[in-house]
Parts: C-alpha cells; sequence; structure tokens
C-alpha cells in the first residue's frame, strides 16, 4: 500500500513536470498573449498569431519544440531583430560622428579665423604702411592668402613652391616699382632671379615663412583632415549591413524566448556577448588602426603651442610680409648695385617720372588676436573626447547589449541562454574576426573579411602615416621636398636654378585644382579626379605598401 502511494505521487510529480514543460491551458495563454504584444508592436498583422502554443517542427531558428510562432513570424521577427541591430549601430555611430563633426568644426572655424584676421590686418594696414609697393600687387597678395587657404582645405598644393612662386613675382614686381626710371625686360628679370639667393633682398623673412608656415600649415590641416577621416570611417562602417546568421543569432537572443513561452526571460549577459561579438567581428578588427590615428591626432596638437606653433604663426603672416617688404626697402641701394654688377646696367627709360622718393619704414599695428584660451579649450576637449573614443570598436558587443538589448542584470538561472531559462556556461569569445572561429553563437567565416570595413582600415593607416609625417613637419604627399635651410625661393633665401624654374612653372599646371584629402566645403567629386599620374612617387610607393600589408593580413593563416 505504501509502495503503490509512492508511485502515486512519483506519477504526480511526473506528471506536473510534464504539464510545465508544455504549459498547462493559462501558461498557452500567458506566453502566446505576450508574443502577441510583441508581434503587434513590431507592426506586424495579430492575425499569424496563434491562439495557443502549436508543434514547432516548423520552425528554423528557434528550438522545436511547442510554440508560439509560425514560420512567417519566425521569418519577419528574424528580419526586424537585424534592422533593429542595425538601427542600434547606427544610432551608436551617430553620437560619435556628431562629436567629430562638432570638433572638426570648432578646429576649422578657429584656424580659419586666425587666417583671416592675418589677411584682413594686411588689408588694413599695408595700404598706409607702403603705399604703392602693396596697393600696385595686392592680387599677388590676395593670391597668396588663397593658396594658404587651399593648402589648408586640402589641395594638391606644395606649400614651399607656392611661397617660392610668390616671393619671386613679388621681387620682380617691387624691383620694378622702385626703379620706373629703368627698362626692365623679362630677360634682365631672370637675371634678376639667379641673383636673388646670394642676394636676400627681402632678408631671413622668406626663409622664416617657409619653415614656420609649412610646419603650422601641416599640422592643422593633417588634425582636422584626421578628424573628418574618423567620422568618415564610422559613418560608412554603420552603413555595412549585418548578415543572414548575424540575423538567426540576434532573432534567437531576442524573440525565441517569447515564442517558446518562456515570459519575460532577458538574455543572459555573456550570451549577448558572444551573438554581438560574432555579428561585429570584423567592426572589431578597425580597433588597432583607430586607436594608431587618435593616438596620432592626440600627438599633433602639441605644435599647436609656442613662437613657432600653429596658433601664432598662422594668424602672423602679414607680419612676416611686411618684414620682408621693410628688409627690401632697407636693403634697396645696395641690392641695386649688386644686380647691375651681375646683369650688366638696364637701359634708361625715357618717359619715366624719375625715381619714386624713398618710403618711410612703417610699423604695423597688432592684430586683434582670439581670446586667450580658446585654442586650450578645444584642445583639452578634443584630447578627452578621442579619448573616451579609442575602446569605440570592440566596446560596442558590450555597450548595445546594455543599451538596446535588454540585457540581464546579471548570469544566473533566470536569464535566457538560447535555449531556456538557466546559466549560460560557453566562454566570452575575444575580439575580432579570426577569435570568432569557434563563437558557439554565430556562424563565422573567418576567411572572408568584409572588404567596405578593410578599405576603412585602409584610410586609416594613411591618414595616420599623413599625422605622422605631419608631427615631423613632413607633408606626407611630398617627403621628397626638403626641409633644411638650403633650399628656398627665389627670393633670395637660397634656390637653385633649375629648382626655381621648375617652381615658377608649376603654376600653369593647374595643381590648385586637385585636393587630396578635402575638408568639408570641398567637393569630393573634385578630390576624386586626382589621377595614379598626379601622385607624387612617395605617395605610390605608399599605398602599394599598404596594400601588399592589408592582402597578407586578409589571407587566411593555417596552423
Amino acid at each position: 500500500m505504501e509502495l503503490r502511494a509512492g508511485g502515486w505521487w512519483l506519477l504526480c510529480a511526473a506528471a506536473a513536470l510534464a504539464s510545465c514543460a508544455r504549459g498547462d491551458p493559462a501558461s498557452k495563454s500567458r506566453s502566446c498573449s505576450e508574443v502577441r504584444q510583441i508581434y503587434g508592436a513590431k507592426g506586424f498583422s495579430l492575425s499569424d498569431v496563434p491562439q495557443a502554443e502549436i508543434s514547432g517542427e516548423h520552425l528554423r531558428i528557434c528550438s522545436q519544440g511547442y510554440t508560439c510562432c509560425t514560420s512567417e513570424m519566425e521569418e519577419n521577427l528574424a528580419n526586424r531583430s537585424r534592422a533593429e541591430l542595425e538601427t542600434a549601430l547606427q544610432d551608436s555611430s551617430r553620437t560619435l560622428q556628431a562629436t567629430l563633426a562638432a570638433q572638426l568644426r570648432s578646429f576649422d572655424d578657429h584656424f580659419q579665423h586666425l587666417l583671416n584676421d592675418s589677411e584682413r590686418a594686411l588689408q588694413d594696414t599695408f595700404p598706409s604702411t607702403f603705399g604703392e609697393l602693396y596697393t600696385q600687387n595686392a592680387k599677388a597678395f590676395r593670391d597668396l592668402y588663397t593658396e594658404l587657404r587651399l593648402y589648408y582645405r586640402g589641395a594638391n598644393l606644395h606649400l614651399e613652391d607656392a611661397l617660392a612662386e610668390f616671393w619671386a613675382r613679388l621681387l620682380e614686381r617691387l624691383f620694378r616699382q622702385l626703379h620706373p626710371q629703368l627698362l626692365l625686360p623679362d630677360d634682365y628679370l631672370d637675371c634678376l632671379g639667379k641673383q636673388a639667393e646670394p642676394l636676400r633682398p627681402f632678408g631671413d623673412a622668406p626663409r622664416e615663412l617657409r619653415l614656420r608656415a609649412t610646419r603650422a600649415f601641416v599640422a592643422t590641416r593633417s588634425f582636422v583632415q584626421g578628424l573628418g577621416v574618423a567620422g568618415d570611417v564610422v559613418r560608412k562602417v554603420a552603413q555595412v549591413p549585418l548578415g543572414p546568421e548575424c540575423s538567426r543569432a540576434v532573432m534567437k537572443l531576442l524573440y525565441c524566448a517569447p515564442c517558446l513561452g518562456v515570459p519575460g526571460a532577458r538574455p543572459c549577459p555573456d550570451y549577448c556577448r558572444n551573438v554581438l561579438k560574432g555579428c561585429l567581428a570584423n567592426q572589431a578588427d578597425l580597433d588597432a588602426e583607430w586607436r594608431n590615428l587618435l593616438d596620432s591626432m592626440v600627438l599633433i596638437t602639441d605644435k599647436f603651442w609656442g613662437p613657432a606653433g600653429a596658433e601664432n604663426v598662422i594668424g602672423s603672416v602679414h607680419l612676416w610680409l611686411a618684414e620682408a617688404i621693410n628688409a627690401l626697402q632697407d636693403n634697396r641701394d645696395t641690392l641695386t648695385a649688386k644686380v647691375i654688377q651681375g646683369c650688366g646696367n638696364p637701359k634708361v627709360n625715357p618717359h619715366s617720372p624719375g625715381s619714386e622718393e624713398k618710403r618711410p619704414r612703417g610699423k604695423l599695428a597688432l592684430q586683434e588676436k582670439p581670446p586667450a584660451g580658446v585654442l586650450e579649450k578645444l584642445v583639452s576637449e578634443a584630447k578627452a573626447q578621442l579619448r573616451d573614443a579609442q575602446d569605440f570598436w570592440i566596446s560596442l558587443p558590450g555597450t548595445l547589449c546594455s543599451e538596446k538589448m535588454a540585457m540581464s542584470a546579471s548570469s544566473d538561472d533566470r536569464c535566457w541562454n538560447g535555449m531556456a531559462k538557466g546559466r549560460y556556461l560557453p566562454e566570452v569569445m575575444g575580439d575580432g574576426l579570426a577569435n570568432q572561429i569557434n563563437n558557439p553563437e554565430v556562424e563565422v567565416d573567418i576567411t572572408k573579411p568584409d572588404m567596405t570595413i578593410r578599405q576603412q582600415i585602409m584610410q586609416l593607416k594613411i591618414m595616420t602615416n599623413r599625422l605622422r609625417s605631419a608631427y615631423n613637419g613632413e607633408d606626407a604627399d611630398f617627403q621628397d621636398a626638403s626641409d633644411d635651410g638650403s633650399s628656398s625661393s627665389g627670393s633670395g633665401d637660397g634656390c637653385p636654378e633649375d629648382i626655381c624654374g621648375r617652381r615658377v612653372n608649376k603654376k600653369s599646371s593647374s595643381s590648385r585644382t586637385t585636393l587630396t584629402h578635402a575638408l568639408p566645403g570641398l567637393s569630393e567629386r573634385e578630390g576624386q579626379k586626382t589621377s595614379a599620374t598626379g601622385c607624387p612617387q612617395p605617395c605610390m610607393a605608399l599605398l602599394v605598401l599598404l596594400l601588399t600589408l592589408l592582402l597578407s593580413a586578409a589571407r587566411p593563416r593555417w596552423r
């Protein structure tokens, strides 16, 4: 009798367990009611939802037990889950894009404000200080500022060549103005240009401006370009579609629990991380080059300070120009005598009104500079934001799980592990494509990296190289250019004859129409016109090297 009673209790317990596993009528009503609410909230027709649980042999993603989801519902929820993850990824990326865009605007406005103020000070003070020496050559000065502005904004323009050409032409014009009583044909002016190196008609100003302006403009241009490239990479990567395997995994993560009648179960933390590490494996491969770029951008801000820093130099261009004209006026008689000695006596102009009186040397009033601390504040904020963004790509899975995936607060017996409520036992995968070979949640082909993302990794590498070159005062597009005092311009700061001639001829090559790494405001279409033949040899060598490294990294490695 006791055995029969014990057997009765065992049978009752077994029946209760079976009822719990299948879900009694009340449980079925609750579970299907929950999936009905979810399905309707997504905008799907509620007529697709069964009134009670049905057999799940038709399911292709969720476990084939009793279910409240038809095959059509499963497919709809799978597509919706992928779209939701893509939207969440774009939302997270949009925040970073907005931060980078705001930084770019702030720095761009500041640097252009400095250059505009310098040009405005020149236009306000030079007419009264230098008279016709300026007014008759105002276009040459405007053109110089235009070229400085174009270079800063990304034009494929050799800055040293532009400065050399400016000084050479200015010397010709001013020498003619200072000697209206002389006939100075083009061949005589060519001789003047050849004599300029030892004569140094403008003193040290051309050489000092060349050295300082090159370093200052290279630093500011590359920093602002870096902000633009970083934002562009984030935008393009956010648009990369997720694959079908990711869609299946996210569907299982988010919607299989309500489909299988497991109400209120949130994904286990490690389960969610494994799903998103698999889905975003390619994005995580951006991490190394992304960090390199941001580190290089933080480093180059050191070049914004001091007497030779970007802020001081860009805002003082007109002062170097004034110093050069003053030197020419002071050295006028000595210069004339030496030019005549080297080039011969020019003919007298019979129609000349006579020699212009020597204008007294003027003194420029300094322009009002931006409020002290503006750049310091911009740099301080940028450094903090760039450092915060360093982990962006590898932190995405954890961030999205916490903020978008309704992840459980802890990993315990009450969270959803993909099959039922219970602990999630598999270990969390590492970051990046190669570490997903054994991902238990997402089937990832590690031999087929996403090519859009690989292209963005290449863009990060190229921009990092430009920043590192800029830190050393070099333009990565023109690294064959001399950076010492031996090369200079036709203004008399040390320019070999063949180089001077070649630089002047560059004016007609329309180099200022092609753009590389253009900043916002310059047409991307124009930037794409740059041909391989227009790319300097160091640039081409760099691209070939980086492409080789890329292909090597993308090739599967067998152990």
